[in-house]
Formats: structure tokens, sequence, C-alpha cells
């Protein structure tokens, strides 16, 4: 039976939604345990005789991954394929700009570009100073309203004709950020929980949902926390793009930027030409890692 080309744009545990290449959309299965599609794969697949799923057979290599340490330190894929991450912090629930950090470095490993979204802009915005560390950084940002629609327009022009993933705390407004976008309720939306002031976790799966303007995003659930999958050093370095910058200019070229003599990055911090917090994100991630790997072996 002949093989199609497929992508994979919804995720149900071992169940998938698939586009073929002439548009049609289809139900799918995974052959055998090993096989681990995930939302953006292109996949090959066949009908199945006497049912109306399709079978994956095959995943194609990836352009890149977004990934994270699973609870046991291995790798987990959480979506394949897209080039810009969507990271969205709001005032409420209180933002965790360490796990915006995270989700850029994860961005720049995958060699994927990143863009800042600060939400509910009608409730508050206290988000100036913050973005600026981004913007001089040399990353997009947006201050928006779902509420509202206030610069939902501007948030589409960055996302026309991209593949991108959206990203960041339960409750900030994913899924009603791509509501506005879409003009379409895709996905459920929930209050934030009055007694823990925290995001309900309301997106179970991945969904890959076209955009009016061409392109489309991937939907994903909101996170309490985010680790990158870091397997080096240089993975860190790389995933903070001002402090792998700063440090062609370090004594020693295998500085790792933290207790190293003559290190051009934490001269840059002193001097506050880094950000404060950024650099301490990236030492946060470095130990991470370390304990990580210590937990594998």
């Amino acid at each position: 039976m002949s093989e199609f080309a497929a992508t994979v744009i919804a995720t149900y545990s071992r169940r998938m939604r698939l586009r073929l290449g002439d548009g049609r959309e289809v139900d799918a299965r995974i052959k055998g345990k090993k096989l681990r599609p995930v939302c953006g794969d292109h996949v090959r697949t066949t009908p199945i005789a006497n049912e109306d799923d399709w079978l994956i057979t095959a995943v194609d290599p990836r352009q890149n991954e977004l990934a994270r340490p699973n609870a046991s330190g291995r790798k987990e894929v959480l979506a394949a394929n897209v080039d810009l991450v969507v990271v969205v912090a709001a005032p409420a629930p209180k933002p965790d700009w360490f796990i915006v950090d995270r989700y850029l470095c994860a961005a720049e490993i995958m060699r994927a570009d990143g863009l800042v979204v600060f939400n509910k802009i009608d409730l508050a915005d206290g988000a100036r100073d913050a973005l600026q560390v981004y913007d001089d950084i040399g990353y997009d940002t947006v201050r928006t309203s779902a509420e509202t629609g206030d610069n939902i327009e501007e948030f589409g022009k960055l996302l026309a004709d991209r593949t991108a993933i959206i990203v960041g705390q339960s409750g900030v407004g994913k899924s009603s950020l791509i509501n506005r976008l879409t003009s379409e309720a895709w996905q459920k939306t929930a209050d934030i929980s009055a007694k823990r002031g925290e995001g309900r976790h309301t997106t179970v799966n991945s969904a890959m949902i076209p955009l009016p303007g061409g392109g489309e995003v991937i939907d994903s659930p909101g996170v309490r926390d985010y680790a990158p999958m870091l397997q080096t050093i240089d993975d860190a370095i790389v995933g903070y793009k001002e402090i792998h910058r700063t440090g062609e200019g370090c004594r020693f070229a295998n500085c790792k930027h933290l207790k190293e003599p003559g290190c051009a990055v934490k001269a840059a911090v002193e001097a506050a030409e880094i950000d404060a917090r950024r650099y301490e994100s990236y030492r946060r991630s470095i130990i991470l890692m370390e304990q990580l790997t210590r937990d594998r072996y």
C-alpha cells in the first residue's frame, strides 16, 4: 500500500491528527512503540484497510525540536520543525522572567527566532523595563491584550508566514491570543484560579492552527516551570546570545563565565552592560544541567 507524506497537526497521546499533502485531514495511529511523533513533525503514513484511521509508519528527519528534560533527565520533545518560539508572559499569573529566559535559550539552541509577548496589558502594564532588556538583546517584543484586541494586528504580522509555537506559564492567555488572531475559539480558555493565582492547564494536547495572514502556530500546554535540554556548557552559552557575543572577549577560549579570571562576561555584568537577571538565568541553567547530568549517571 502506498505511503503518503503528512504533517502532524494535533497530538492525543498515541493518536494524531494529520494534514496530508492534498490538504485533507485524517486521524492516525502510530506503528509500534519506538516512533514518537510530535506536533510539527513530517511523517509517512498509509491508510488502514476498512478503517477511517491511518497509520504513521515513519518520522522524517527534523529541522529542529523544542525539548526539555523529563523527570528522569531524559529528553522529551515537545514540538518539531518550528522557526519561531513565542514566549508569553502577563501580569497575572505573576510573570516569571526566568521561564521566559529559558524558553529563549531553547530557541537559540534550536536555531529558531524568539519573540516575547506581554499579554493582558488591560489589567496592568509593568513590563516596560523587563521588555527593554529583550529589546536591547535583539529580540522582538510586543505588548498585547487578548481581551481588548490591543496590538493583536501587530502581533499577527510578526507571525505571518512563520511556523511558530506559543509557550509560557499556564493562564497567561496563549489560547486567548490565538482565538483573537483567528477570530475563532480554536482552543479552550479558562480563568485564573482565584485560590492559587496560577493558571489552570486548559490545553491538554498540542495543536497546530493555521493563521489568517499565512503561517501557523502550535498551541502548547501551559507550564509552571520549564528547562531547556542542555547537553554541554556550550549549549548554555549559545542559549544566551548576549553572553555568547561578549564571551568572545574572554581571556580563555573555554571560559564558562562563572569564576574564571579575565572573563569579559562577568565584567559586562558588573558594568551593567549585561542584565544581572539574565546572567543569573544563565548561571541557573548551568547548575540545573549539571544536576540533571549527575542524576542520569
